[in-house]
């Protein structure tokens, strides 16, 4: 298909559909017509609810039965320990009473895996950027036994309401909440060993979810928050402790968001590396993508699409930065 040819195509699908031109000439360059027509499709769909057994409050094996008999329908999520799909049938996930106690999230399975791949442990230092409403923050503090630290940065103010709420419901005592910029971080008093920067981004993934955001944002807004993301990732990279990890994470399926701004800070710091994940989940990053070679690591990334995982699309990418050499 000619260039010629792909802006006609995309054109005709972006005004049968309700797409942005643009949006869909990038998706016919990502991945050809056919799986461009399974993601527009797909996108159609509803996802499906998940949730994370809080294991800080109560056990898998006491509460799948109570939810089970309040007519909850639960599928195990296979890589995830406490991530469950759950069909509340005539309920909503968040009025039963397991969930206003703090026994369970509800949470997207893509959100869930990006903890994982942190694989925050008792004991770490974790910094978790961008933190509200607390999905991530309650999670890693699970993951932690309630042992080591987390700091959960926000800087809206309103949305550190809802944080702090789920902090408390979910019982992570081991949490400490800051209102700051995670663009400026220098003046933070310790260094994290792990980082989790679930970075503010165009929201390109979560069109099953919101279908506005096919015409709700622009090419100049996806360049904003690329900028902005590179920003963020500068800093989370410049405290984080040598030889500790990272996992950076969006809810776009933008390359320019996600493969291109870590290409860029791995040009910048050549002692950060791209970590392979060794769960079975998603499909791999780009290297190329619209012909433009990037890192080779970069395949070691992780992507979650609709029309091949039937989740909202996301991004996540684990890294490494290299212990200091003895002199």
């Amino acid at each position: 298909m000619t260039k010629k040819e792909l802006r006609q195509r995309a054109k005709e699908l972006a005004k049968e559909h309700g797409y942005l031109q643009y949006m869909i000439e990038r998706y016919l360059s990502l991945w050809g017509e056919e799986d461009t027509l399974r993601f527009i499709k797909a996108c159609e769909q509803p996802i499906r609810t998940a949730i994370r057994v809080n294991t800080l409050k109560m056990s898998v094996d006491l509460l799948i039965p109570r939810l089970q008999e309040k007519g909850v329908t639960l599928e195990t999520v296979p890589w995830l320990n406490d991530g469950f799909y759950a069909d509340f049938n005539e309920s909503s996930p968040g009025a039963l009473l397991e969930h206003m106690l703090g026994f369970y999230y509800v949470q997207g399975v893509p959100s869930m895996t990006a903890v994982s791949v942190l694989n925050p442990e008792p004991g770490d230092t974790v910094l978790d950027l961008a933190a509200a409403p607390g999905g991530k923050t309650t999670h890693i503090a699970q993951m932690m036994e309630n042992e080591g630290l987390v700091i959960a940065l926000e800087q809206d103010r309103q949305r550190m309401t809802s944080l702090r709420s789920n902090i408390i419901r979910c019982g992570a005592t081991n949490t400490m909440v800051i209102r700051g910029d995670a663009r400026k971080l220098d003046d933070l008093p310790f260094q994290p060993n792990k980082i989790l920067l679930d970075a503010p981004c165009s929201g390109e993934g979560l069109i099953p979810l919101d279908p506005t955001r096919k015409t709700s944002k622009t090419m100049a807004d996806v360049r904003f928050c690329a900028t902005r993301e590179d920003e963020m990732l500068e800093a989370a990279v410049n405290i984080l402790a040598m030889g500790g990890t990272m996992v950076y994470s969006t809810c776009s399926i933008a390359p320019e968001e996600n493969e291109y701004v870590l290409d860029d800070i791995l040009k910048r710091h050549p002692e950060m590396s791209v970590v392979e994940i060794s769960a079975e989940f998603g499909s791999s990053g780009y290297s190329e993508p619209y012909g433009i070679r990037l890192n080779e690591s970069l395949k070691n990334a992780r992507r979650f699409l609709p029309h091949l995982h039937k989740t909202e699309g996301f991004f996540i990418c684990k890294m490494r930065k290299k212990e200091r050499s003895a002199q």
